[in-house]
């Protein structure tokens, strides 16, 4: 289905070249002055410097070419040549009615689907989610969900950080608390429990405490160090203790990703790239990529454009370690292996901006990647307090993300029960809903790549720019269509030409959902939904205080009416499912 402005610019296009004037000038675009116009075309404007013409006297004889035509209720010449229209009603209704019959409300899938993976979650094994946790998670799904409704195929990977010096710190603490357990038995040859020797809250406090001990003794560090390279390099005990650390994290992880409503299709971890590390080092040596600085091996990756100084990609440290950079590389070889996508898009804070640049420009200079793979870093800014710094505890340390959906959920279960006429449990399921929502799109509606202030009494708020105010606008109109249906059915679903402003001003947000959609798809930008999404509401909003719609005496007008609404509720639900939240049935 083709967007409105589209169509609006094949119109005049014509109009120009039939007017005597290149096509390329029928450019239509909406109105910044509402107040005159609702669209308008400056191509008179442009042409007249190549038409050596008063640009006034070009738009004249486009709108005569135009003043025919049924799409609009009024066009004009403007001095000194802008041409100012209104949309004819009946032809708008038309087009919204033509939306209500579309599967995807009329925006269209590719033409060539990609193949796209996206690297979000980024959670570290042995530790809980924190606040930190929330931005990738909540911007990677929603951009997923967007790139799949518009036809790609999107796989988004947790890629979990399990291989560094916190699984030899875990161990060496464990070790020393437990030093009987079989694992730690060099002439162990059975096999090793099922069970896990820890529970998810013992493992989360033997990680910190470790680490804590590891930054003032230095003997304890050695042998976390050493630890980890036995790990790394086969000892079966360990290895046991490494698989026992996944198994346990996984689950609470999924459970907690779960209450996010973020789902990931693959959970590849950070030691799934390391079977690639040696052939690819070879490679790169062989293929004389690498050079040796002081001791470690490195790709150059500095350009001549740069403007700034860009050291070189590290792919073995002086010792012969590996680093995130290698990991990163090989991971990338993976997912070429695996999957052959088109386009890896890493949804990460945006502070790691610089690496990010080093580790595709290395990937490119490789060839590990196609000519023609994208890959793309997109950095988010920090979610900060009130104070302005990154968001803490009142007591100063970082928040779990679990505690904090909870005191979310706790002041949207506060306001509910303020006007209560449901029972507590019914408030508790509605806060959970309704509480992801104030999350989700406190942080979605900000562009992603800027700080923003978590500010839980303005995200909780039902009125305003807020995920409860578009939930409470939804849940309005599915209790009107309930209130209709109870007593009467449909008998014209045809839209009609609207007889109100506020009803004409609906329809016309409603054609803006596919471009809306478009862009937030391509320009990777849940935001661009968000901002749509608040302006429908306010335009339903207007429309319904204005309109008496269940008491409307004219059936056909009434029909209409509910029509409009379906229409509307529709593309509500479906532009908050891209956000990655749902709306209730009552509030």
């Amino acid at each position: 289905m083709k967007k409105l402005l589209d169509k609006l610019n094949e119109v005049f296009s014509e109009a120009f070249e039939q007017a005597g004037y290149d096509k390329s000038f029928g450019k239509v675009v909406i109105s910044n002055r509402p107040d005159l116009c609702e669209y308008q075309c400056n191509g008179a404007m442009a042409a007249a410097k190549q038409y050596k013409k008063a640009p006034f006297m070009i738009a004249d004889d486009v709108v005569a070419a135009l003043k025919d035509r049924n799409e609009f209720a009024k066009i004009e010449s403007v001095k000194p040549g802008f041409i100012n229209f209104d949309l004819d009603g009946e032809y708008l209704a038309s087009y919204v009615d033509e939306m209500r019959m579309d599967e995807m409300y009329g925006c269209n899938k590719n033409e060539q689907s990609d193949k796209v993976i996206i690297d979000y979650g980024g959670a570290n094994v042995a530790k809980p989610l924190h606040v930190g946790h929330l931005r990738s998670a909540v911007i990677g799904e929603s951009i997923k969900r967007i790139l799949q409704f518009t036809g790609n195929d999107v796989v988004g990977d947790v890629h979990l950080g399990d291989w560094g010096l916190q699984m030899g710190l875990i161990i060496t603490e464990l070790k020393e608390r437990k030093p009987d357990l079989v694992y730690f038995d060099e002439n162990y040859t059975g096999e090793y429990p099922k069970e896990a020797p820890f529970t998810i809250a013992e493992l989360e406090e033997i990680y910190p405490c470790a680490n804590a001990k590891s930054k003032e003794d230095e003997d304890f560090k050695e042998k976390a160090r050493q630890a980890t390279y036995e790990l790394q390099n086969g000892n079966a005990g360990y290895h046991a203790i490494w698989q026992h650390i996944i198994n346990v994290s996984v689950t609470d992880l999924k459970k907690n990703y779960d209450n996010l409503n973020v789902h990931f299709e693959l959970w590849k971890k950070e030691s799934d790239a390391q079977k690639y590390i040696p052939d690819m080092v070879q490679y790169m040596k062989d293929n004389n990529y690498t050079r040796i600085s002081e001791g470690a091996l490195v790709v150059d990756v500095v350009e001549e454009t740069d403007t700034k100084e860009m050291p070189p990609c590290m792919i073995l440290k002086s010792n012969g370690a590996t680093l995130y950079n290698t990991t990163d590389l090989a991971t990338i070889i993976e997912r070429m292996k695996l999957f052959d996508p088109n386009h890896i898009i890493y949804v990460v804070d945006k502070r790691q901006e610089l690496y990010f640049t080093q580790v595709f420009r290395c990937a490119r200079k490789t060839k590990l990647v196609n000519e023609d793979t994208k890959l793309t870093f997109l950095g988010f800014g920090t979610m900060n307090g009130k104070d302005g710094k990154p968001f803490k505890t009142r007591d100063g340390g970082v928040m779990r993300l679990e505690n904090l959906i909870k005191e979310i959920n706790d002041a949207v279960y506060d306001k509910i029960m303020e006007n209560r006429d449901v029972s507590e449990e019914e408030a508790r399921e509605t806060a959970k809903i309704v509480g992801l929502s104030a999350l989700k799109y406190g942080d979605l509606s900000n562009q992603a790549s800027k700080d923003y202030i978590f500010d839980i009494d303005r995200f909780t708020s039902f009125e305003g720019n807020t995920g409860p105010y578009i939930l409470y606008t939804i849940v309005r109109i599915k209790s009107i269509l309930n209130k209709f249906y109870e007593t009467e059915k449909l008998e014209n679903n045809k839209i009609l030409s609207p007889k109100k402003e506020s009803q004409k001003e609906l329809m016309e947000v409603l054609v803006g959902f596919n471009e809306t959609i478009e862009s937030a798809a391509k320009e990777l930008a849940p935001h661009r939904i968000c901002s749509f999404v608040y302006e429908l509401s306010n335009a339903f909003n207007k429309f319904y205080h204005d309109t008496k719609i269940l008491a409307c005496e004219d059936k056909e007008e009434k029909d209409s009416y509910i029509s409009l609404l379906t229409l509307t509720k529709s593309v509500l639900e479906k532009s908050i499912e891209l956000l990655g939240f749902t709306a209730p049935d009552r509030m």
